[in-house]
């Protein structure tokens, strides 16, 4: 009897030539470009610089990749390191194998080095891409579908996965728990977007909670998974990651929120200035010519009532002292000595 079900392609890559074109490297690509447009909306919403999200990604993303392969191999050596394996597999990225723990751990690393170097926090750069990381989740798991990879258990169900035969594989129709990851990945973006415009999350809280809910899901959606792992007191090592990893973020959220309450007036102390702080100068500048050509008056003075009425009633005062004192200075007749000659 013919059941409904998922196809998988059936080859992961095509080739333009002599160049190999990967569906894997595809969705990881589309993922990262997805990630930081969204994160840079969200950081200039901020009051952060547009570029800045893309410039400190560019340390993240190879620290992240590095990361995530290193955890799989580390956590899988068996598929490189066994017998009649050969461990130059390990650096073929593109057959699939990224942990997503490594991957966040050691692109940490490289967005903290990226940020220092910006001068900004990391938790507030964190948050504006918490959302658009879940995001790059969702697309990146499409890779496993081009590499016939990360299937759950048998089923019939109408939404399951063909698996053709395969090293490791038998053929058959399986739970599809790489769509299951996507699709709750697109909800934990969607929940943190939310949540950040509701509570005004700050301090890395929006990060926090991207990563809680993301454990959530990865522990159930692990737990339907068949492919070879290492397990400790009978459950599979990713979910006790997730575990562990839940813990240590809902721990965060609580004391961020008790310890630094609220969100950061300033993302990037300089993302007012430069250019900006000019023209503001020069227009001011521009408006003091004007009322002391029109009124009669010494440029210094005009603009010294320039300044006072931007400044407000606190600082009026002493900036009309000083600009009559300039002006005073500049009339002839006048020694622009005689203060110094006075104090002694």
């Amino acid at each position: 009897m013919d059941i409904a079900y998922i196809p998988s392609p059936s080859t992961g890559v095509i080739h333009l030539g002599p160049i190999p074109l990967r569906g894997y490297a595809f969705c990881i690509i589309i993922g990262v470009f997805v990630a930081v447009w969204l994160g840079n909306k969200r950081w200039i919403a901020r009051g952060g610089k547009p570029g800045t999200v893309a410039d400190i990604a560019v340390w993240a993303v190879p620290f992240g990749l590095v990361g995530g392969r290193l955890y799989h191999v580390i956590t899988d050596y068996q598929l490189y390191f066994g017998e009649g394996r050969n461990w130059v597999d390990a650096f073929k990225i593109w057959e699939g194998g990224l942990g997503i723990w490594g991957a966040i751990a050691l692109g940490a690393v490289g967005a903290w080095i990226g940020c220092r170097l910006r001068g900004i926090p990391l938790p507030a750069w964190a948050d504006a891409l918490a959302p658009g990381l879940a995001l790059a989740q969702a697309c990146g798991r499409w890779g496993n579908w081009f590499n016939q990879e990360l299937y759950g258990r048998a089923t019939d169900l109408p939404w399951a996965v063909e698996i053709s035969a395969g090293p490791n594989r038998d053929a058959g129709t399986y739970h599809p728990t790489f769509l299951y990851e996507s699709l709750w990945c697109i909800g934990v973006a969607f929940l943190v977007i939310w949540a950040d415009r509701r509570f005004k999350l700050g301090h890395g809280r929006a990060f926090a909670l991207y990563v809680a809910a993301y454990c959530v899901g990865r522990g159930w959606i692990e737990y339907m998974r068949v492919d070879e792992a290492h397990h400790i007191l009978g459950v599979r090592l990713n979910v006790w990651t997730s575990i562990v990893v839940f813990v240590l973020a809902v721990v965060y959220f609580v004391l961020s929120a008790k310890l630094r309450p609220g969100r950061e007036e300033v993302v990037e102390p300089d993302a007012s200035g430069g250019e900006g702080g000019k023209d503001a100068k020069d227009g001011k500048d521009g408006k003091a010519a004007v009322e002391a050509k029109e009124n009669g008056k010494d440029e210094a003075e005009a603009k010294a009532e320039v300044e006072a009425a931007d400044a407000g009633p606190k600082d009026s005062a002493p900036a009309l002292a000083q600009g009559a004192v300039k002006a005073d200075l500049r009339k002839p007749g006048v020694d622009a000595e005689a203060p110094e000659a006075d104090r002694s």
